[in-house]
C-alpha cells in the first residue's frame, strides 16, 4: 500500500497556529497520540478533507489534498462526536449514508450496508433505532458508516471517548478486523488505544510533533530507564514529580514506578512499556533527535 505522505503542514485559528510543520508518513494502522487540546483532532479533520491548511502538503496516491473531490474517494470518517438520526433504524441510517456515498443502485447498496453490517457485529440491531443502541454500538455504526464504499483510507478520531473498559476493548477488536488492506489513522490520548493495534505512532503536544516511530522504536527512548521499587509513605514524599511514572498501595507501604537514568537504592530494572515512554516524551517536552540525545 501507498504511503500518506504530510510534509510541513501548518494550520492557525485567529492568527494563532495549532499546528506547526507537521512532517509524517503514514501506512497501515497508525497511531496519533497526545493530551486534549494538542491538535489532534484538527489534523483529523484535515485529513478528512473537512478543514484546509494554510501551509504544506499532503498527498497519496500522487493524488494532493486539495483534490477533495478525488481523496474523499479513498476516505472513511469517524469523528470524535458521531450523531446519527436518533429515530431512524440502524439499516436506515446506513443506507442514508451509502446514498451519500453515490452508491444508487439499490440492491448493491442494500448488499453493502448488510457486509458492513456484518462486519462491525450489527446485523442483529439492524432493526433497531439509533436512541435505543449502547454507546458501544453507536460507536460500531459509526465504523460502519465509515467503512461504506470500503475506503482505502480510515480516519478514526478518538474512537473509545466515553465508553466503558468493556466496549473499549471490543472496539480496539474491531479496529484490529477492519485493519486488514487498508490505512487506518486513529487519534487518541489513551495509550491502550493505540499500544496494541498500531504499526507506528506519533506523539504530538501543542501542535509539534515529538516524536514518530514503531513502538520498538519509542519504548527505547526509556530502555534501561523504567524501575520499580517499594517505599514508605515518608519516601514517597521525597520522590520529585518529574521521576514519579505511577503509585500502587501496598500493605502499609508504596510500589512505585519511576523514570532515573541510574540505579536507584534497592530498585528493580523493569521492561519498560509505550505508556511510560509516552509520558517521558512529555515530560521532557523535545522532539526526539532531542529526546535520544537525553537518553
Amino acid at each position: 500500500m501507498e504511503t500518506i505522505i504530510i510534509s510541513n503542514l501548518s494550520k492557525s485559528f485567529n492568527k494563532t497556529k495549532v499546528l506547526e510543520n507537521i512532517n509524517l508518513n503514514i501506512s497501515k494502522t497508525y497511531g496519533l497520540l497526545g493530551p486534549n487540546g494538542a491538535g489532534k483532532t484538527t489534523l483529523m479533520r484535515i485529513l478528512a478533507t473537512l478543514l484546509p491548511f494554510e501551509e504544506g502538503y499532503i498527498h497519496y496516491k500522487g493524488c494532493p489534498w486539495d483534490n477533495t473531490e478525488q481523496i474523499r474517494r479513498f476516505i472513511g470518517y469517524l469523528p470524535q462526536h458521531f450523531s446519527a438520526y436518533k429515530q431512524l433504524k440502524v439499516f436506515e441510517v446506513l443506507d442514508h449514508f451509502a446514498i451519500l456515498k453515490g452508491i444508487t443502485n439499490r440492491k448493491i447498496r442494500y448488499a453493502a450496508v448488510e457486509e458492513v453490517l456484518d462486519n462491525v457485529n450489527l446485523l442483529e440491531q439492524r432493526n433497531k433505532k439509533v436512541k435505543h443502541l449502547s454507546g458501544g454500538m453507536v460507536r460500531r455504526l459509526g465504523i460502519a458508516q465509515a467503512l461504506i464504499g470500503n475506503p482505502e483510507i480510515l480516519i478514526v478520531d478518538e474512537p473509545t471517548a466515553g465508553l466503558d473498559i468493556q466496549e473499549r476493548v471490543r472496539f480496539r477488536k474491531l479496529l484490529r478486523k477492519v485493519s486488514k488492506g487498508r490505512h487506518i489513522v486513529i487519534s487518541s490520548h489513551i495509550v491502550e488505544d493505540l499500544e496494541t493495534i498500531c504499526d507506528r505512532l506519533s506523539v504530538i503536544k501543542q501542535g509539534k510533533i515529538l516524536f514518530e516511530g514503531s513502538r520498538a522504536e519509542m519504548i527505547s527512548l526509556v530502555e534501561g530507564m523504567i524501575w520499580e521499587k517499594e517505599v514508605t509513605a515518608d519516601e514517597l514524599e521525597f520522590i520529585p514529580d518529574e521521576s514519579l511514572i505511577s503509585t500502587k498501595e501496598l500493605e502499609g507501604n508504596y510500589k512505585v514506578r519511576l523514570f532515573s537514568k541510574q540505579p536507584p537504592q534497592k530498585a528493580e530494572s523493569v521492561s519498560p512499556t509505550i505508556e511510560d515512554a509516552y509520558l517521558y516524551i512529555m515530560k521532557e517536552n523535545q522532539d526526539v533527535e532531542q529526546v535520544k540525545s537525553i537518553v
